[in-house]
């Protein structure tokens, strides 16, 4: 019975180590392997195993084959296969992009009208693409314009290469990307995910992938994806009954990951704002729904700014005209939350007052919580001396919402310098802004208004 326990244990033991084995490889997947770069040698056009056998490579050897290609010889696509070979070495990489107009010369041979020479030279593009210096990657920069010219082909195959090219180029450089996003990158992605070949999807996901990846892809490369509409195709994608396989889902649900909670906040919030709408919203009569995107108006405020933005809107959409939202908001103390975002711009303010005109249109009892919460009217002053007209309107809206419904806000108003936030506003530098402003003053503080 003791062995029998014993080994018991063992076995045990030996599913314990699996599964922290297991647990490694998916964090190295999902933190290492994806900001890797690529090297599909499948798309090799002669089908020969190029693996390079030599381990070292001398600078003459490299000028050699330079010059072969360079001046037009005979055994050019010979030099240029043999070329693509060589560059699979690192000191070969950095020997050949050091060479004059080298890079030059073979951005014209990728252009060639002759379909062999481009795909090798398409290759040796691809070998630079992977190098692991982001000196010679930034030096294949004249070849982008090239590259996302060619993902319009009629070639599958040219196109998937290419593709894996501009993937590996952007991984690692943020002027490539920079590039690349002037050129029109996101739209020539799209074309790209629309293909009837799956391997072409494939790598254009990558490509996407690459791109979502980068620091600066909250602000600059995130929106473009979004205003491209690419979620919903990435979405389609995730069905496996479709005509593309697992990678192709995969690729796609790391794209999404990059973005995620933007495009379920999206879909959430258009869902709600159509005709189906009313229906919508019993279904999402759920505290957790509200605590989670309370959680993400705070968590992406400074890194992902448009992601604040987006719950925001999603919000203001469950909020209108909803007694039930609006009640939850305050059983959890979300008030507090929205405030400090008032002092955003980018959208974020003018979403906040918004959402504050919401729960103030349902009356009474509403604007009574509101004109209680600490920090209400100290913010909506500051907001009234803005600049902006738009922020100053809604602030004015809000306002008017709150004294029309709840009189004794008045006074708790005027005892934090908000006659003299509104008698400012007065000399608001539109014209609109102004009225509205003296239309507050008549109505609600005739009397102590200096």
């Amino acid at each position: 019975m003791i062995r029998s326990r014993n080994r018991a244990c063992g076995v045990e033991d030996i599913k314990a180590k699996r599964r922290l084995h297991e647990s490694a490889l998916r964090k190295a997947r999902k933190e290492k392997q994806l900001i890797s770069k690529r090297l599909p040698r499948g798309l090799q056009d002669d089908g020969e195993n190029m693996e390079i056998r030599e381990t070292s490579v001398t600078q003459e050897e490299v000028l050699q084959l330079y010059q072969r290609i360079q001046h037009g010889s005979d055994d050019r696509l010979a030099a240029l296969r043999c070329l693509r070979r060589v560059l699979q070495l690192k000191e070969a990489q950095q020997i050949f992009v050091r060479f004059e107009n080298s890079i030059h010369v073979l951005n014209g041979l990728f252009t060639s009208n002759l379909t062999s020479v481009q795909l090798e030279a398409a290759q040796c593009l691809l070998e630079l693409s992977h190098s692991d210096d982001p000196s010679v990657s930034l030096v294949c920069l004249p070849a982008t314009p090239y590259l996302l010219t060619y993902l319009s082909g009629q070639s599958a195959k040219f196109t998937e290469l290419c593709l894996y090219i501009l993937g590996n180029l952007a991984a690692e450089n943020e002027a490539v990307r920079s590039q690349l996003l002037v050129q029109g990158v996101i739209q020539a992605l799209s074309v790209c995910l629309q293909s009837p070949h799956g391997a072409v999807v494939e790598a254009t996901a990558y490509s996407l992938s690459q791109m979502l990846q980068a620091k600066e892809a909250g602000e600059k490369i995130i929106p473009a994806v979004l205003e491209a509409n690419l979620t919903a195709r990435l979405i389609h994608l995730l069905d496996l009954d479709s005509e593309f396989g697992m990678q192709i889902a995969v690729e796609c649900a790391w794209c999404l990951h990059y973005i995620l909670i933007y495009p379920v906040a999206r879909c959430l919030g258009n869902l709600i704002a159509s005709d189906e709408g009313v229906r919508c919203k019993v279904q999402f009569h759920d505290d957790d729904l509200l605590r989670a995107l309370s959680v993400f108006l705070r968590g992406f405020l400074q890194s992902r700014p448009f992601v604040t933005r987006e719950c925001l809107w999603l919000l203001n959409n469950l909020t209108a005209g909803e007694r039930q939202f609006c009640s939850i908001i305050f059983c959890h103390n979300l008030v507090p939350v929205f405030l400090q975002l008032i002092p955003f711009s980018g959208g974020i303010n003018t979403l906040v007052l918004m959402l504050l005109g919401n729960i103030a249109e349902l009356g009474l009892e509403y604007c009574e919580n509101l004109q209680q919460q600490t920090g209400l009217f100290p913010a909506l002053c500051t907001t009234l001396s803005t600049a902006d007209p738009e922020v100053a309107r809604l602030t004015l809206e809000v306002l008017n919402l709150i004294f029309l419904h709840c009189r004794q806000a008045c006074a708790r108003f005027a005892n934090q310098n908000g006659i003299l936030a509104l008698e400012m506003a007065q000399y608001h530098c539109n014209q609109e802004i102004r009225v509205r402003a003296n239309f507050l003053i008549d109505s609600y503080f005739a009397d102590k208004a200096v």
